[in-house]
């Protein structure tokens, strides 16, 4: 495949994921309140809540850090997939990296601009689009929208668990948004598949 048929590739692939995760995260924004939770099945949900720090709701640092540390990040990722596409690398590798690209771009857009263009959300009342400067944070200090929740296994631990027998407990409980899906999986298979790969573009990169 050519260069320009990967670029292509790699390009379409980033606008999807960017416009399935910004829709999914405006159609949950502005219909569902802070918390709100809608069952799909017993084992996915779509749960809202707002994320003030990183991938599946971890949070390091200060808020502006973060978007900051994320901007810094997009813009060496999307050198790093351009000079991997300059240089001919597979596409399967190729579209690892625009997967990890497209889900931090897509997280990046919550944070610059929700706070600006957005009402509040909490329990009880739905957010709504408002003119900008109107909103209920700063630029670069808007919460990243997540609702995916998938709590596959919910019970009780034994009574003989150490430390935290008798207690509830729920297998998978982080609630993420397509955009974190994109990264974990964009990851996942470049651990599982692309090591080697990884290894020589750097290696390349050094030469």
């Amino acid at each position: 495949m050519s260069k320009k048929s990967k670029g292509i590739t790699a390009i379409l692939l980033i606008i999807a994921v960017i416009i399935i995760d910004q829709v999914t995260k405006i159609l949950v924004k502005t219909n569902m309140s802070l918390y709100e939770s809608i069952e799909i099945t017993n084992w996915f949900k779509i749960y809202f809540v707002e994320n003030p720090g990183m991938a599946f709701g971890m949070q390091v640092g200060g808020k502006l850090f973060l978007t900051l540390f994320r901007l810094i990040a997009i813009c060496l990722i999307g050198y790093y997939l351009y000079w991997l596409i300059e240089k001919g690398f597979s596409k399967g590798y190729i579209l690892c990296i625009a997967l990890i690209w497209a889900g931090a771009f897509g997280n990046i857009i919550d944070c610059v601009f929700y706070g600006e263009i957005f009402s509040a959300s909490y329990p009880g009342h739905v957010a709504s689009f408002v003119p900008i400067g109107n909103g209920y944070s700063e630029w670069l200090h808007g919460k990243v929208v997540d609702m995916l929740y998938f709590p596959l296994v919910n019970g009780t631990l034994p009574s003989w668990f150490p430390f935290w027998g008798g207690e509830d407990f729920i297998f998978f409980s982080p609630i993420f948004n397509v955009a974190d899906s994109a990264i974990t999986i964009g990851i996942f298979i470049l651990i599982a598949f692309y090591r080697k790969t990884l290894n020589t573009s750097f290696d390349t990169k050094k030469s």
